[in-house]
């Protein structure tokens, strides 16, 4: 143990005097590092932060709890070092490093509900913006106004457009990355109402808006039952406490009059 807090000591004043640049280090091996970068990292980081935290600062710093881990495990085993100890070390370094991603991973999924609900409401002030703009500038101008989460979304799917892709992809991409109820169906009618003649459009713009109005009506049903649910089990901790505590409250009664006789 004196050995390992030696070590660590010693490691610590040489990256503190610069003798070590941890950070010349990863800058070095960039793109060697970038192979452990997950494809969607970017976007669940905005995800849950918004647009407001760098996805690379928190990437490096991913790296640096990661190699950081595997040092002090490589000191752990420095008296008894090994091929086994090496790749443990490796293992329980990595395992820190993708612990960020699978809590952002999981953070998605959970809000995936929130997202559902938030939906009908961003293609609705979208819908708005249709009626004056083709779809491509009316998701466009969306961006400031539409939900956080949605952003990086958003941002992807008009780059591809941009970038000269005019097939249904980059809608389907969008739906795949919020796979909620109708996003598959919400994107294919979107796409279509990009499609056609000035015209047909009109017709289509009315497609497209029963579709959302009625997604708006499940969402509000939606929250409704919710909240009625939580009222049900509020009420429900209600009756139990106070029954539980009227019970009590007789059960010492009871006890105190036994006691006395």
């Amino acid at each position: 143990m004196p050995v390992i807090i030696a070590g660590v000591i010693i490691i610590g004043v040489l990256l503190y005097n610069n003798v070590i640049s941890g950070r010349k280090f990863f800058e070095d091996n960039h793109d060697l590092f970038h192979l452990l970068k997950e494809s969607d990292y970017d976007f669940l980081v905005a995800a849950k932060y918004g647009e407001k935290v760098d996805p690379e600062v928190l990437f490096q710093k991913r790296l640096k709890q990661g190699f950081f881990v595997i040092v002090i495990f490589l000191f752990l085993f420095l008296t008894e070092l090994n091929v086994l100890n090496i790749v443990l070390s490796i293992v329980v370094g990595y395992l820190v490093f993708k612990s960020n991603y699978n809590s952002l991973k999981s953070y998605y999924k959970k809000h995936l509900h929130d997202i559902d609900v938030m939906l009908p409401y961003y293609l609705k002030g979208l819908e708005i913006l249709i009626q004056h703009y083709t779809v491509p500038v009316a998701l466009a101008k969306s961006i400031d106004d539409a939900p956080e989460v949605f952003k990086p979304g958003l941002r992807e799917m008009i780059a591809k457009i941009d970038a000269g892709d005019s097939s249904i992809q980059p809608y389907m991409d969008f739906a795949n990355q919020y796979p909620v109820r109708d996003s598959m169906r919400m994107m294919r009618l979107l796409y279509r109402l990009g499609l056609g003649s000035q015209e047909g459009k009109q017709e289509r713009l009315l497609m497209f808006s029963r579709t959302v109005s009625n997604l708006q009506n499940k969402a509000r049903e939606t929250k409704y039952k919710e909240r009625l649910g939580h009222m049900e089990n509020q009420t429900m901790i209600m009756l139990f406490a106070t029954g539980g505590g009227v019970m009590v409250l007789i059960l010492f009664a009871m006890m105190y009059m036994f006691t006395n006789l």
